[in-house]
């Protein structure tokens, strides 16, 4: 079983008391989904997608989602298209890993803040404007600025009172003494003959000073910083006016990826709840499910274990049983000639 995500993600640009839900899919109409979700042309090898429920779920019908062949990444990618280029996330968020379903949230608000969330859990949130490579920075180095001559940045330095042993320099091969000319060595053919070189077992490689800290050391040098005049704010960073598609870009090496649940609204609370009575409710029952299944695999291999061992063991009483039929066969015969 590969892994399984229930993908959930929105925008929350406002936070009216009434949500309004731009895109849901739940797949629960049966093969409807076709209609509404495009495979990609770009190539023609492309895997298939079919409307399954997986190995193990909370519930067969409204855990059914595309499952398409493909690989397990465990990063969480945030990529933001912002100016017509994608804009990934400087942060590393880990996904979770263990093959059961899990909800995955992302919230953009007016303010320029985000969270990201993992089973309505938030695991990373800050600012759009810190966290992505949006709009140059605020500061820059100072153009003219330069390190003083005397300012050491070297934390370690060659201890100058550590001295290199007296026996240390050894070469790295030496002749094998133990080697004999070979009695067919001809001279006039082969040269000169001369032992063969071996690892002298003796050498330590080149010496080197062991580091002592630098008690100079003054740390990473402060660049004085000044106003970037490049820099210009955009206080619409979060706002995407037009979301055209919800697209699946997987790339993956086995099958098993499922995906379940898409929704995006501008209200926080109202995407929680719809997160909570899909993968909240079906959760439980779906680790179970995987629990008995475990638990049934497993008696069934113990079944198959104990009849492989029986089979051995009577193919081995058989083989005992013979040499003693063939005895007797042969008093037999014997009788009969006296």
């Amino acid at each position: 079983m590969g892994p399984r995500g229930l993908a959930l993600f929105f925008w929350a640009a406002l936070s009216p008391a009434c949500a309004d839900v731009y895109f849901r899919e739940q797949f629960l109409d049966g093969a409807k989904w076709k209609n509404r979700w495009i495979n990609s042309q770009y190539k023609s090898d492309y895997g298939k997608f079919r409307l399954t429920a997986g190995k193990f779920y909370g519930n067969a019908v409204r855990d059914k989602g595309p499952d398409i062949c493909g690989s397990e990444t465990k990063k969480v990618h945030v990529i933001l298209n912002y100016k017509s280029k994608p804009h990934p996330i400087k942060k590393q968020i880990r996904c979770k890993v263990d093959g059961f379903t899990h909800l995955y949230t992302l919230i953009l608000r007016p303010d320029q803040t985000y969270e990201v969330k993992i089973d309505n859990e938030i695991v990373e949130s800050g600012n759009l404007e810190d966290d992505w490579d949006f709009l140059p920075p605020r500061k820059i180095n100072h153009p003219s600025a330069k390190k003083p001559k005397d300012w050491d940045d070297i934390p370690q330095i060659d201890d100058p009172n550590d001295v290199k042993p007296e026996d240390w320099d050894e070469p790295e091969y030496i002749l094998d003494t133990s080697a004999e000319k070979p009695e067919d060595w001809d001279n006039a053919t082969n040269g000169e003959w001369y032992p063969p070189m071996i690892k002298n077992p003796l050498y330590r490689g080149e010496w080197k000073p062991r580091k002592i800290d630098n008690p100079n050391y003054k740390g990473i040098w402060p660049y004085p910083q000044i106003e970037n005049p490049n820099y210009s704010p955009d206080f619409n960073i979060y706002s995407y006016e037009n979301i055209s598609i919800i697209g699946l870009d997987l790339w993956q090496v086995r099958a098993g990826t499922i995906f379940d649940n898409f929704l995006i609204t501008d209200n926080e609370e109202f995407a929680e709840d719809f997160g909570d009575q899909t993968w909240g409710e079906t959760k439980d029952p779906e680790e179970k499910m995987n629990i008995k299944q475990t638990e049934e695999e497993k008696e069934r291999e113990r079944a198959k274990e104990e009849k492989r061992f029986r089979e051995r063991s009577n193919r081995k009483v058989e083989k005992q049983k013979e040499p003693e039929k063939d005895k007797s066969k042969g008093i037999t015969v014997k009788k009969e000639e006296l």
